[in-house]
């Protein structure tokens, strides 16, 4: 694989994952836009490894303590700050791990995959974004995040399956209309990124496995790391601009990419 179409895969993955602007979309537009050979599955695994190891170490405070409170609540215990965050994480994933699982064996993933699904699902969940942005209210941080809202926001999550819709816009959009303020609802949705990464990443990982020989091993490798540069940057700055700025930056932009896509798919 060219170095070039590595390096473009591993940086659009890495901007796109964690902004409210759909990354899946991105990574299934590239091949199909700029006519070059689909990237395959190994990459698409490499690219979100960089990018969980980002999340990670961007909010390594919260999940060192989600970490350490897994021994508690493999107890039957959720009586400290880490377990509980565990357990909300791993129940916030279960929605999504489940319907993921259930579109692969039955195919329809692949039935998703079109450049006229991206294109509405970009413009109208982009929409929907703006919306819960404007009208949500900001009276609850991310402390207030009950078992409740867990799985409510895992369930917005499965929303994200449709390509285009973007997992981070989708459960911001769903913590924003139950009132988190703005910061504190990207807080939620990247750290419900990890165990759903994860989930992906050995779901695909087993097909990536039997494709993988040395040289597609050192593409991932290369992949994976420009991937955790782009993804901590983009980040680093989506986090600091939300104490001053709105998600509708982000609309704007998937609006005239959601129009240019259906301009293209119906063209």
């Amino acid at each position: 694989m060219a170095l070039f179409h590595i390096l473009l895969v591993a940086i659009v993955q890495g901007i796109t994952e964690f902004l409210p602007i759909s990354s899946s979309g991105h990574l299934i537009l590239l091949p199909n836009l700029l006519h070059i050979q689909d990237q395959g599955q190994v990459i698409d695994v490499a690219v979100h490894v960089g990018t969980l190891f980002a999340v990670i170490l961007y909010f390594w405070s919260d999940l060192s303590s989600a970490i350490l409170g897994l021994p508690r609540l493999l107890t039957g215990r959720a009586d400290t700050p880490g377990a509980r965050l565990a357990l909300l994480l791993i129940i916030s994933a279960v929605p999504v791990m489940a319907a993921g699982l259930l579109l692969k064996l039955t195919g329809l993933n692949d039935a998703l995959r079109s450049v006229a699904v991206i294109g509405w699902a970009t413009l109208i969940f982009g929409a929907l974004l703006y919306w819960a942005d404007q009208a949500g209210t900001t009276e609850r941080s991310g402390e207030d995040w009950t078992m409740r809202d867990a799985i409510l926001l895992g369930l917005w999550q499965v929303i994200a399956l449709i390509p285009g819709t973007s997992r981070s816009g989708i459960t911001i959009t769903g913590a924003r209309l139950m009132g988190y303020a703005r910061a504190d609802a990207a807080r939620l949705s990247m750290l419900m990124s990890v165990p759903t990464i994860i989930a992906s990443g050995v779901l695909l990982g087993a097909d990536a496995a039997m494709q993988a020989n040395v040289a597609l091993l050192r593409d991932g490798a290369i992949a994976a790391a420009f991937a955790f540069v782009a993804a901590l940057l983009a980040l680093s700055l989506m986090m600091r601009l939300l104490r001053s700025v709105s998600f509708t930056p982000y609309v704007v932009y998937r609006l005239i990419l959601g129009v240019a896509l259906l301009a293209i798919a119906y063209s």
